[in-house]
């Protein structure tokens, strides 16, 4: 069962986000990964301004590690937009989730753009978890509130990192840049409970360093389409075999 929270008014249930985000797991969590995406973002010559933006706009973690790492190794801008366009079709099916929950009969259409916009993982569990037990008038505050305090907190410690990176020694530039690709590989590799789920990582990380290794033009899309579209007919082959 949802816990139930009741607020006053939609400024008690805007803090009441801001105070469920700093208290949630999630914080120290984006907490490291934004340090280590701030380091990258200095290892890469872009600068603070440019990495705080795209926190803004992007707010979403790993299409910004697509985006700086792409730019700084000189991607094509073409593979870009289209590798950071397919990470996010991942957030369409947790907006189209939430916003039934958020909206009222006397909802307006304006009223769900901030949260629209500012869904992430981590405000969506959030959210369906805390939704259900606060009453409707009071639900668009509180997410809204839960995703102003995710989002500064990414932005802060990006910032930290990009400064961190610049003023540290090179091991421990080096470290903080490490923290990002291991904690999405980590966070991965634990969500990865079926044999086209696990083939399907295996893949990438074979492709994806052997098409980098190359040189191959394009190596995000080829390692995304091909790899999934190898998991994919394996795991048809396997299945059509055991039940044929």
């Amino acid at each position: 069962m949802p816990e139930s929270t009741t607020f006053e008014t939609s400024a008690a249930a805007f803090r009441g986000g801001i105070k469920h985000a700093a208290t949630s797991v999630f914080f120290p969590v984006m907490a490291g990964t934004y340090l280590g995406l701030g380091a990258l973002a200095h290892d890469f010559g872009l600068s603070a301004w440019w990495l705080t933006l795209s926190t803004l706009f992007v707010w979403a973690a790993p299409a910004q590690v697509i985006l700086i790492s792409g730019i700084g190794t000189g991607a094509a801008m073409i593979e870009l937009a289209i590798a950071v366009t397919l990470s996010a079709i991942r957030l369409f099916p947790m907006v189209v989730a939430l916003l039934p929950l958020l909206r009222t009969r006397t909802t307006r259409t304006s009223d769900l753009v901030l949260p629209a916009h500012f869904t992430s993982v981590s405000m969506w569990i959030e959210s369906l978890r805390m939704l259900p037990g606060i009453a409707p008038e009071h639900r668009i505050a509180f997410c809204n509130g839960l995703s102003v305090t995710f989002l500064g907190t990414a932005a802060t410690f990006g910032l930290v990192g990009f400064y961190l990176a610049a003023g540290l020694p090179s091991l421990f530039a080096a470290a903080l840049l490490f923290i990002t690709p291991m904690s999405f590989l980590i966070s991965t590799a634990r969500s990865a409970t079926t044999m086209l789920d696990r083939v399907a990582l295996g893949l990438g990380l074979v492709l994806g360093t052997a098409l980098a290794a190359l040189h191959v033009e394009l190596d995000l899309m080829w390692t995304g389409v091909g790899g999934g579209t190898i998991a994919y007919l394996l795991h048809r082959f396997v299945k059509a075999r055991i039940h044929g």
